[in-house]
Parts: C-alpha cells; structure tokens; sequence
C-alpha cells in the first residue's frame, strides 16, 4: 500500500515548509514539492498541518491501579502512535521477567505501538546485576521511585546509587521520581491528626520544597555516579532550576513535565464534595506561579518533553471515593491524560504564543523519541522513519468531554477545557488508526519497539571513551 499526502504544512523540530510526504508500505519513501509518483490512496492537506505521530515517554498501563493496554488506541485517537510504558516489578520476580511479563500483556492488545522502561521495586544486587541486560531486551531505560516510603515503589539513596553505577557502563538512562519520602510521610500524619482529610491537603502534604530537595539529591547521586539523569514529571519551579543549573554546568541532566502540571492547579484539588480527588497526582498539581515557570522552561529548553504521565484507574472515580474518602493519602493517584497531550499543548501552548510549532513537535515527539533511544525511526517525518503521521486541522474548535475520550474510566481531569485543533487522521505505519476524534483501525495491531542504549541524556558521554 502507498499513501501521497499533498500540499500540508510539514512541521518538524526544526524546519517547516509546505510540501508532500509519500509513504510505501510502513515507511516514509519521499519527502518533497509537486510529488506526482503513483499511490493507492492521496490526502490533499491543504491548509492542514503535517506532523510526526506523538510519543509519549511517561505512561502507566497496569501499575498503581491502572487499567492495562485494552484502552491504548486513546493514544491513537489523540494523536500519539508510540508510548512507552513503565514495567513493574513484584517482590521476587527478576527484572527482566518483569518486563517480560509487562510485554506480554500488551502483545496483540496495544493499539498504537509501544516500548518499556524497566522500574527497581525489589532493589536487592541480584536485581542490580540485571542492569547490563536491559539492553539486549530492547530497553534502554530505567526508573527509581525517591517517594512511597513503605510499599515497593519506594527505593533508598544507597538503592539509587547502585542503580546509577551499574546503568552508565551500559548506556541505560536512570530516571527518577524525586519527591522527598520522608517530608511526605510527616506532613501526612500532620495533617491527618488535625482532621484536615480533603484532597487539597495531598498538595500541602508535598510541598514544592519535597520534590525540589529530592531533585537536587537526586543529580547530587548522579554526580557521584558520573551517571546522565532524568528527571520525570517535573511539576515546580525549584526542580526545574536544579536541572537547568546542572546541564548549565556541563552535567548531563534534563527533565520533563506532563500535560497536568502546565494547564491544572492546585484550585482543582479544592473542588467541593470530593471532586478534588480526580486531580490527585504525584507530584501534586500547583499554584499559577510553578505553571508560569514551566511553561518558560519547555519554551527555552530547560525541560525537554511532555509527556501525560497516563493512569486510568481501574474503577475511575467510584474507586477513588471508596479508598480516599476520609483520607486523603489513600485516594489512589493518576490521570488519564494520554487521549489529551497534544490538544491540550497545541491549544494552550502553540495558540497562546507560548512555544512555537516547532518546539511543540520537538516536546511531543521528536525529544521524546530521543530520551528512550527510539530516534530516528519515531519521532519525526523523515525518509526512512516510520509513516507515523498526523494530519492536523487548526480551525476545529471544541470541548473536552469524558463522553468522547477513549481512556476507559467516568472522568477526565481536562473535561471542559475548550480547545482549538485536533488531530484529522492519524497514521500508524502507514494506516489510518484515527479519523476526526474516532479509533477507526482493528484493535491490537501496535508493534513492540526496540530502544537503543546511549539514547539523549548520553549527549554528553560517549561509549569510546569508557
């Protein structure tokens, strides 16, 4: 099968021109003007744009409570052809099974295509010794929980540390969730005994200064390490200044942030009779001032992505009224935010003048693909590359409703946000997945992804010089 898309504006990272894009069988065969070979089907895009389809490196199917990959085509439907999921490991199983496991679970049930960061929940050196084979699974990536103090998410400095040493030999990205485990716990008990149980007090019980003291511990292991570090879901200013004065100082640390932490505050917490509940995240979300410093820091490259950090809790918002009322540290965190990632940065992001079209393709897609060591055959329109691709309308004007959202739960925590655009008709390898808001391909049919090690944060490292 061939596909000519005509006459769109092609946005990239780094260039933008109107032209054609032709596609033979699951790759992009020919980029240019007047394109005139044979294909079975041509899309005339005039006046539309031309997009990469989207990656999203931060997404939970299946770990803290979330449904599994039978919802993934809202990924599809919302423009993202490729996510990359977090693997979780139970007590006693070997990492490498874990992802085994994980992959399992999605084979023949992902919609769109995937890959898996692997996650230390049983940090033990059997478990550590695993590291240097990651990347003979196909990934190259690896991420340790600072927060969750007594459950199997939590792991010690020491466990960081002996993680961080083993990766950088093998060229495995560490990231981390840096949020102070001990603050949390304290501040929790705190408030709990004076009564105050809302979900509001899930953000006071982390306060900016948990995660930014986290933060700089974390690249502080880093530096002993001599390890490149990513800082996932960066949600406060503080945190953000960490990594931009590390990378300024010639240290390899970069961070993103998710859709929630640029468009949502904490005021959402605080919504009446249990409502804030569908917000609680962790990070939490926070006041206007950390929004504004985020949004500075993706325009001008001090964090280098967005992803949605994705968890539709099984159960939706029954679930969590039935768990957290009462009390608030046990309202189960997540959002499902997959579905919504590019409307809601083009809309309130591109549209508001915030970050140019080019930098909304860099955040979206292309730095994505990057971070995990899936560029360049994700993340960009380009001869060779997969013919992942977004034919987006700018002049769509609507509203986000959970009624239209494919995610698989009863709330969505961006339900009526207006927006403007959305993606027309999104390709997977060449075949159309989505049309105008609606999954239209067979279900199942995403491919497992090989990530490469050594991937961006290695920017400043090279495998010679070890």
């Amino acid at each position: 099968m061939s596909l000519l898309i005509k006459n769109g504006t092609i946005v990239t990272a780094s260039n933008e021109f109107v032209g054609d894009v032709y596609v033979k069988g699951e790759k992009i065969e020919a980029i240019g003007i007047d394109l005139n070979m044979p294909a079975d089907q041509v899309i005339d895009a005039t006046g539309k744009y031309v997009f990469p389809g989207g990656v999203d490196e931060h997404v939970h199917y299946g770990s803290f409570g979330a449904l599994l990959f039978e919802t993934s085509h809202a990924a599809g439907v919302g423009g993202t052809t490729t996510i990359v999921d977090f693997a979780p490991q139970d007590q006693g199983v070997p990492l490498l099974e874990a992802i085994r496991i994980q992959a399992s679970k999605a084979n023949n049930v992902a919609s769109v295509d995937y890959a898996f960061h692997g996650i230390i929940m049983d940090p033990k050196d059997s478990v550590f010794d695993e590291i240097e084979h990651l990347p003979e699974v196909g990934v190259s990536s690896l991420k340790l929980f600072m927060a969750y103090k007594g459950t199997s998410f939590y792991s010690d400095d020491e466990s960081i540390l002996k993680a961080m040493m083993k990766a950088k030999d093998v060229g495995v990205t560490m990231m981390v969730h840096a949020e102070n485990a001990d603050i949390i716990n304290v501040l929790q008990k705190y408030y709990l005994d004076q009564g105050k149980t809302d979900p509001v007090y899930h953000y006071y019980s982390r306060p900016p200064i948990a995660e930014e003291e986290a933060t700089n511990r974390a690249i502080a292991l880093a530096k002993v390490a001599d390890c490149p570090l990513f800082i996932v879901h960066v949600s406060v200013k503080g945190a953000m200044e960490a990594i931009r004065s590390a990378y300024e100082g010639g240290f390899p640390v970069y961070g993103e942030t998710c859709t929630h932490y640029l468009t949502l505050t904490t005021d959402y917490l605080a919504k009446p009779n249990f409502e804030g509940a569908k917000y609680v995240c962790s990070p939490p979300l926070r006041p206007q001032e950390h929004l504004d410093a985020l949004w500075e820091a993706v325009q001008k490259g001090w964090l280098v992505s967005v992803g949605s950090d994705h968890c539709a809790l099984v159960g939706g918002y029954e679930i969590t009224k039935k768990k957290g009322l009462g009390n608030f540290a046990k309202i189960p965190n997540g959002c499902p935010g997959v579905q919504d990632r590019m409307v809601m940065l083009w809309t309130y992001g591109v549209c508001e003048g915030k970050i140019t079209r080019q930098r909304f393709v860099d955040l979206f897609a292309t730095t994505p693909a990057r971070v995990v060591g899936l560029y360049p055959q994700k993340g960009q329109i380009a001869v060779g590359s997969d013919a992942d691709i977004v034919i987006f309308d700018p002049n769509f004007k609507g509203t986000i409703t959970n009624a239209e959202s494919y995610h698989g739960i009863d709330y969505s925590p961006f339900e009526g946000f207006p927006i403007k655009g959305r993606p027309e008709q999104v390709f997977l390898r060449g075949k159309l997945i989505a049309k105008e808001g609606k999954f239209v391909a067979e279900k199942g049919k995403g491919r497992r992804l090989t990530c490469k090690p050594y991937a961006l944060c290695y920017t400043y490292y090279h495998k010679d010089d070890k």
